[in-house]
């Protein structure tokens, strides 16, 4: 009976350095410490954890966690396709206000609805990029 292949995480420290580049990449947005918790889907003000991400300390030991972080990297990148010669269009508009999701901003998405909103935020962007 054959099993499903299961995704090997990255070494110890590969998540060291995703820990930070996300962690960097929060602080362009200019999330808010409960935004952060969220996009990673910690508990509110888990400042804690937030702390030791910024340090380098392994991200993504659940899986949960693991794909959120690859599904926000995989959003800024599509936001520097999208705007590649305006860093700051690209940086600002995960906390502006958007039409496509009822006059909310994708950060307001992502933190109402979760890993569900992170996926939303994505979709939009993939078809956007396709247009």
């Amino acid at each position: 009976m054959a099993t499903a292949a299961r995704p090997i995480p990255p070494a110890t420290d590969d998540r060291g350095a995703l820990s930070r580049m996300v962690m960097a990449l929060l602080d362009h947005w200019q999330l808010g410490t409960d935004d952060q918790a969220a996009f990673l889907g910690l508990a509110p003000g888990n400042r804690a954890a937030l702390a030791r991400y910024r340090r380098g300390e392994a991200i993504g030991t659940s899986r949960d966690q693991f794909e959120r972080v690859g599904h926000l990297l995989a959003i800024h990148q599509a936001l520097r396709q999208l705007f590649p010669a305006n860093p700051e269009l690209a940086y600002g508009w995960m906390t502006t206000r958007n039409r496509a999701f009822d006059q909310l901003s994708p950060a307001e998405v992502i933190r109402t609805w979760g890993f569900a909103g992170v996926l939303m935020v994505r979709a939009y962007l993939d078809r956007a990029l396709t247009q």
